[in-house]
């Protein structure tokens, strides 16, 4: 399943990350694509919301530290894949564990790792619009994303792209 949204502002990028939080399942996988500054953080915080992450706790990219896990309903393994040179990196983060737990799992800069991933994951693509509103297409790969992404697109009515 795919399907697109136009979010107007920040605030809606972060509410769609909210709206996913609270949807998904656990054992999710959720790939972020985009350019620089596209809003895959401020997505990444709206999951956190989403999954009762408490407010006090500051979501944050994890650029530099690779791997931020924050705890709510479900835990939140954030992980920024940008710096690795390749696939033994991701041992060296302890990614596998994480990939097929019982938590929730969100990758910014997954593009050079798509193999490594398990196939049934939601891929989110992140773009601009000229007025500064972001446009996130949502791509389900599997049956378990193929769930979330109807879900999602339920939730997210009031901002389908036609």
């Amino acid at each position: 399943m795919t399907f697109s949204v136009l979010l107007p502002g920040p605030a809606d990028t972060w509410a769609a990350g909210d709206a996913l939080g609270r949807l998904a399942p656990p054992g999710s996988v959720v790939t972020l694509q985009g350019p620089l500054g596209a809003g895959k953080t401020a997505f990444a915080q709206g999951v956190a919301r989403g999954l009762d992450v408490p407010g006090w706790c500051y979501v944050t990219s994890p650029t530099y530290a690779l791997h931020n896990r924050y705890e709510g309903r479900l835990a939140l393994h954030h992980f920024d894949l940008y710096r690795l040179a390749g696939p033994a990196d991701l041992e060296d983060l302890g990614l596998e564990d994480a990939l097929y737990g019982a938590d929730l799992c969100v990758l910014e800069w997954p593009d050079r790792f798509f193999a490594d991933l398990p196939p049934d994951r939601l891929q989110v693509r992140f773009g601009e619009t000229a007025d500064g509103g972001r446009i996130l297409d949502f791509e389900s790969c599997g049956p378990r994303s193929a769930e979330l992404a109807a879900e999602l697109r339920r939730a997210l009515q009031g901002f389908l792209r036609a």
